[in-house]
């Protein structure tokens, strides 16, 4: 590739290379250089590390017009010259190259050792080198919460393809034969992009030869994902037939999801409606967390009797009896949805302790979501509860999809979601099977600043989820306005295109100047990895899902179908 220049200080970290004439090196190429040193068992030393920056210049001119003075006879020499970043000595012997030694890109085993995958002993394929060349893997220890735990994604919408990387990443999980269990290993995914990740299990269309020879380089099989259920929301109709609401898939294909208020009740899920960041939220906690109380009682009470949909609440009733007297009423009712709950639920309110200023804006929230979660904490009717409960046993992969829900409505099922595998994981107190909870839009629920209980879940999954083997792979378009302990946390961090402005702030300290220039370019399939066993965050790229991602990208044939001419006969 070229030499040493001793124009620039060459050091153990890095040092810059003069390049041959025409030699074809690009930036993220890794590359090695052996030296004598004196190491204590005398053996020759090699640095390897990765071109970050290629400069070219003109070696004897002085004025910028000196290039046009070149083309008429000035006497200059082109120079191109590229800077490597240490990333491995070997033996660990801290001593720089020398001026002259020779230079050259590495392919196989070195690359490997140049990126320390040969040290990983359990591995998965995160993407292609941007050459095409070479495997880039990630150490699955870090990832399964061995050694560490978690995932963080950043980048631009729409540019960055966040989505679409993290279901490449589940898809090599799944497939690489690293995981001892893949087969009870399990992802849920919380969907709020349309109807696109209603397709994993279809094969895309669009895919070509030269896909197929990247899933086969990746050692992965281009086939889409073979163990999918989809959860879809109900028809917003409160009453009468469940009916899913899904337009890209035939309502057999899909479950609609939803609560009965018994269960709502149980399993203490009313803080979920009052998610909304504000100066007031942390003082409506104490009130949510009394009215909880009261229906969880409410709901045991119940649960004596026998299975059902409703709770059973005694309310009293003033008035005038015959004798013109005041007098007490006391009814016991059935509550089986949730509009007759809300009323319920503000005369439990009103008997608390609390100021009337506090249960007047509890009940203005739980007013102003009634209308946009009613249809998901409902009475069943004929239906039965427990074949419409998010049960993410089922398959190696289930789908939530949330298209065209309320904010709060989203809101309540993420977290009623994640308590549910939270409380579940506790109850078995082991870590396996390992769940993977992918969360797009992640500042939504875990903002940076002010309370919320889907923030709390999150906070908590994400310092202590991997002692349960519940992994958090969180997705956003802004790094900066998300929880600062849960981007942190991850052990690999994962960027697309990223935002001007954005790509300055302090979350992305882990990438170098240059790639913090580069992130603002990226185009879409090609994303920058760190993870903790390589000194530097690696660009790598992806080939096109081999599931269809949209509704015409799926391939409608049957797979044993084959073309050709109808042969008759006489």
């Amino acid at each position: 590739m070229g030499r040493v220049i001793g124009t620039q200080d060459a050091t153990p970290l890095e040092f810059w290379v003069l390049l041959d004439d025409d030699e074809q090196v690009q930036m993220n190429d890794a590359v090695v250089v052996e030296t004598k040193a004196p190491t204590p068992d005398g053996s020759e030393l090699k640095l390897f590390g990765i071109v970050d920056i290629i400069r070219a210049r003109h070696q004897g001119s002085v004025f910028d017009s000196d290039v046009i003075e070149a083309e008429r006879g000035l006497p200059v020499e082109l120079s191109i010259v590229a800077h490597v970043k240490v990333t491995r000595l070997m033996p660990e012997y801290y001593y720089p190259p020398i001026p002259g030694n020779p230079v050259r890109v590495v392919t196989g085993d070195e690359y490997a050792q140049a990126l320390f995958m040969d040290k990983m002993e359990r591995k998965f394929p995160i993407g292609l080198s941007l050459s095409g060349r070479e495997v880039v893997y990630g150490n699955l220890d870090f990832l399964t919460g061995r050694k560490g735990a978690h995932v963080n994604i950043s980048g631009v919408s729409g540019i960055a393809t966040k989505t679409t990387y993290t279901t490449f990443l589940m898809y090599s999980l799944l497939h690489c034969g690293a995981l001892p269990d893949p087969a009870n290993t399990h992802a849920i995914i919380f969907n709020v992009k349309g109807e696109d990740l209603l397709f994993l299990d279809k094969k895309n269309k669009d895919l070509t030869p030269e896909d197929m020879a990247q899933y086969a380089q990746l050692g992965l099989p281009a086939e889409p994902f073979d163990s999918v259920q989809f959860f879809v929301p109900p028809a917003a109709n409160r009453q009468g037939p469940l009916i899913p609401k899904v337009t890209a898939r035939r309502p057999d294909e899909v479950t609609p999801y939803f609560w009965t208020v018994r269960s709502f009740c149980r399993e203490g899920l009313l803080r979920y409606l009052f998610t909304e960041v504000g100066e007031d939220a942390s003082l409506l906690s104490s009130l949510v967390y009394q009215v909880e109380n009261r229906l969880k009682e409410a709901a045991d009470e119940a649960d004596k009797s026998g299975p059902g949909p409703g709770i059973f609440l005694r309310t009293v009733k003033k008035g005038k009896d015959d004798s013109e007297e005041d007098s007490e009423v006391r009814a016991e009712q059935e509550i089986r949805d949730f509009l007759t709950l809300a009323k319920a639920i503000e005369v439990i309110a009103s008997s608390t302790n609390q100021a009337s200023g506090t249960v007047n804006a509890f009940m203005r929230r739980l007013y102003g979501a009634q209308e946009k979660v009613a249809y998901l904490i409902r009475d069943p009717g004929d239906a039965d509860p427990a074949k419409h409960t998010i049960n993410w046993h089922n398959k190696q992969v289930t789908v939530v999809s949330m298209t065209d829900l309320y904010e709060v409505g989203k809101s309540f099922v993420v977290g009623s979601v994640l308590q549910q595998i939270q409380e579940e994981k506790e109850a078995t107190g082991a870590a396996g099977p390992l769940c993977f909870i992918i969360v797009d839009e992640l500042n939504r629920y875990a903002p940076r600043d002010g309370w919320s209980p889907i923030r709390e879940r999150l906070l908590e999954i994400a310092e202590r989820g991997r002692s349960s083997g519940t992994i958090l792979i969180g997705a956003q378009q802004t790094a900066s306005e998300v929880e600062r302990r849960i981007v942190a946390n991850p052990a690999f961090r994962i960027v697309g295109r990223l935002d001007a402005a954005e790509a300055e702030r302090a979350e992305y300290g882990f990438l170098t100047p240059t790639l913090r220039e580069r992130a603002k370019i990226l185009t879409s399939g090609r994303m920058i990895v760190s993870q903790p066993d390589i000194p530097t965050p690696v660009p790598v790229c992806f080939p096109r899902p081999a599931w269809a991602t949209r509704e015409d990208e799926q391939d409608l044939a049957p797979p044993n179908l084959k073309l050709g001419k109808i042969r008759r006969s006489s």
